[in-house]
């Protein structure tokens, strides 16, 4: 049985790694305990990078653990070269999780984004809020 392969957007994974409660954070621990694969392009690891170590997060976890939080999914991730083909998204700068998903054969792209979930579904991949993929893909979790 081949692994599932998953994009999770930026904002996903800052929210994980900001509140260990909260839905995205369950997603992710779910997807590592079934051995899921992440999937980035190196344009939405940037972004996360980028996003992930400002400044105004230091006062919910401090930078060290986001660097920590970066290291492990750098460990689990496959990462899918992507050319920056126009995908038809609102925002254009969502087009690159648009592109990495469907360039990796992922089962689905999880965010929170609107003008990403106004997609779904994008040339066969579901695209879902987190609590949805928890439910469709880990129900007992």
């Amino acid at each position: 049985m081949r692994a599932e392969r998953f994009v999770l957007d930026s904002n996903v994974l800052i929210s994980a790694v900001l509140c260990s409660t909260g839905t995205p954070a369950t997603l992710l621990d779910a997807l590592g305990d079934m051995r899921a694969i992440l999937l980035f392009s190196e344009e939405t690891h940037f972004e996360l990078r980028g996003r992930i170590m400002k400044d105004k997060f230091d006062r919910y976890v401090s930078s060290s653990v986001r660097r920590q939080f970066l290291a492990q999914l750098d460990a689990v991730a496959e990462f899918i070269p992507i050319v920056n083909r126009p995908m038809g998204c609102r925002d254009p700068q969502d087009d690159k999780f648009l592109e990495t998903a469907v360039s990796g054969n992922a089962h689905c792209l999880v965010t929170g984004d609107k003008d990403l979930l106004t997609m779904h579904p994008f040339q066969g991949v579901p695209v879902l809020p987190p609590a949805e993929a928890l439910a469709r893909f880990y129900p007992t979790f």
